[in-house]
C-alpha cells in the first residue's frame, strides 16, 4: 500500500473510533445500547425483522432480543405484514420516534467536522465516499 492511502486508512480508523465513541455515548444518555440507538435510528418506515438483521450484519435471532427489550420500554411496535400476515414488520412507536430523533440530533461528531468544509467540499467527499462503496 502507497503512504497517502495508508494514511486514509489511519483517518477513517480514528473517524470510525471517535464515531463510535460518540454513538455509545449518545445511546447510553437515551438509556439505550449502541444496537438498540442503531435499530431504532434505522426505522424511519416499517421493517421487517430479516431486513433489520440484514443491516445490522446480526442473526434474526439476536435481532428479536433487541426487538423484545425495544417492545417492552414502548418504543416499537411488531405489525403483520400486509401482504403476508407471516412478516412481522418493526415500526417505532412516537416516543421511539422522538427518542430516535433525540438520539440523532445528539450525534454532534458528524455533524460539526462538516460544518468546517465548504458546501462544494462535503459534495466532494460524500462523491468521493459514495465512489468508493461503488455507488
Amino acid at each position: 500500500m502507497d503512504k497517502v492511502s495508508s494514511e486514509v486508512v489511519t483517518l477513517f480508523a480514528r473517524i470510525v473510533e471517535r464515531y463510535t465513541k460518540e454513538h455509545e455515548q449518545a445511546a447510553a444518555a437515551q438509556d439505550l445500547t449502541s444496537i438498540q440507538a442503531k435499530v431504532l435510528a434505522a426505522l424511519d418506515e416499517p421493517q421487517p425483522m430479516h431486513r433489520i438483521a440484514e443491516k445490522l450484519g446480526s442473526e434474526r435471532s439476536n435481532v428479536t432480543g433487541i426487538i423484545d427489550r425495544l417492545q417492552a420500554r414502548g418504543l416499537v411496535e411488531r405489525r403483520p405484514g400486509e401482504q403476508d400476515r407471516r412478516v412481522k414488520y418493526i415500526v417505532a412507536t412516537d416516543e421511539g420516534q422522538r427518542l430516535a430523533e433525540e438520539f440523532r440530533g445528539s450525534l454532534r461528531f458528524a455533524a460539526e467536522p462538516l460544518a468546517s468544509l465548504s458546501p462544494a467540499d462535503r459534495r466532494q467527499l460524500r462523491d468521493l465516499l459514495q465512489r468508493m462503496l461503488g455507488e
